[in-house]
């Protein structure tokens, strides 16, 4: 698909004396955001998705579009608004509320994780005297990646073995710990959904609640996110909903993903929502509705993702949100996966414009993979640069 047009026609001066402007040239107008997310959509499908649906919000207008089916076996189409698992987005709420408690005096940005969380994160060369909530929250702090040592998620019948079981975000953290650091914390950046976790577990030493109360009482309520929540050990979705379906090995058939207990994600992945919320979260964050100027600067201040500058190059990363540079400049976002869901979303930095995406679908083939998420970019940029 052809990118959206992004810039309007200059008018002409001609003759002598005064300027005078030449009539407007006439030329293809540029199509509107429903027409490019629909056709988006449908790119999405024909590489492989079972089904998609996606939404943009500019300003109080809102557009929405679905492509694929919900169910490969019923044939159903995917609801408008269905709930879906926001993945790794959630890293940004669990953020948030750290940010806003440093706003309140209560932790430090640059406090030692060991200060709050004593003998927490220890073991195998790990040191949390060492390491501060900033690089928690940046991903600069080293620690494995907990998700690594899970035993569903390397197989269709390991997932069907393992879908139901209970973790704490105590017990992740401990399994991290298992494993030495990747580096010395500060020195790069590495995608760690261990940091999350013990996000989480500051959250809860902080205020005495689990980190999905404050999440719920400090952002989702006054935001008026209703269809937003932490399911705990629920492994079903409300109703409407798409079924996610997982590829795990290139030659794999699809496997069904739906259901699964979200303590796998906790802080670093569990919440749920449509993509009607999730918009509204982006702009409000962004228009400075959750945090204050200066806990804003901290959210803003990136470094770059050096894992991610093959997807695309400029990629940074925050506090818990990524910057994506595009041709028009770029947008704020965080995506997210769970078995079997991509979700993808972009705000744009004057906070107008917002997109939500979400995939129903994850290859493991190693041709297709790749240009599904390109395509997925393409689509955001189309979106916010329009």
């Amino acid at each position: 698909m052809a990118a959206a047009m992004t810039g309007a026609l200059l008018a002409l001066t001609v003759g002598s004396g005064a300027a005078r402007a030449a009539p407007p040239i006439a030329g293809p107008r540029p199509p509107g955001a429903a027409a490019v997310l629909q056709r988006g959509l449908d790119d999405l499908r024909d590489l492989g998705v079972s089904g998609a649906q996606g939404l943009v919000r500019d300003g109080d207008r809102v557009e929405v579009a679905r492509s694929g089916v919900a169910d490969l076996d019923t044939r159903a189409p995917v609801p408008i608004g269905g709930y879906f698992r926001m993945g790794s987005t959630t890293k940004t709420f669990v953020s948030v509320v750290l940010l806003q408690l440093a706003a309140e005096g209560r932790i430090g940005l640059d406090d030692s994780i060991q200060r709050h969380l004593p003998g927490v994160v220890t073991g195998s060369g790990n040191d949390g005297r060492h390491i501060t909530v900033r690089q928690i929250l940046q991903h600069t702090s080293g620690l494995y990646d907990a998700t690594g040592d899970l035993p569903g998620l390397q197989s269709p019948e390991a997932f069907q073995a393992h879908r139901f079981d209970h973790y704490t975000e105590a017990q992740l953290v401990a399994t991290a710990m298992r494993h030495p650091p990747l580096f010395a914390p500060g020195s790069h950046w590495s995608y760690s959904n261990t940091n999350y976790l013990v996000a989480g577990l500051l959250i809860e030493r902080l205020t005495g609640n689990p980190w999905s109360t404050e999440v719920r009482s400090r952002i989702l309520t006054p935001l008026h996110l209703t269809r937003t929540f932490y399911p705990g050990d629920r492994p079903t979705l409300p109703r409407p909903h798409a079924r996610a379906y997982q590829q795990f090995a290139p030659d794999d058939p699809l496997a069904d993903t739906t259901i699964i207990n979200p303590t796998v994600a906790a802080a670093a992945g569990g919440l749920v929502t449509t993509t009607a919320d999730l918009a509204r979260f982006w702009q409000a964050l962004t228009r400075g509705r959750l945090l204050p100027p200066a806990q804003m600067a901290d959210l803003h201040r990136t470094v770059p993702a050096e894992s991610l500058q093959d997807l695309r190059p400029g990629i940074a990363y925050g506090l818990g949100i990524m910057w994506i540079p595009t041709r028009c400049g770029g947008y704020w976002a965080h995506f997210g996966d769970m078995p079997g869901v991509t979700t993808l979303n972009a705000v744009t930095p004057d906070a107008r414009r917002s997109a939500v995406l979400s995939i129903t679908t994850q290859l493991a083939d190693p041709t297709r993979a790749p240009a599904l998420m390109q395509r997925e970019l393409t689509l955001l940029d189309d979106l916010t640069c329009a």
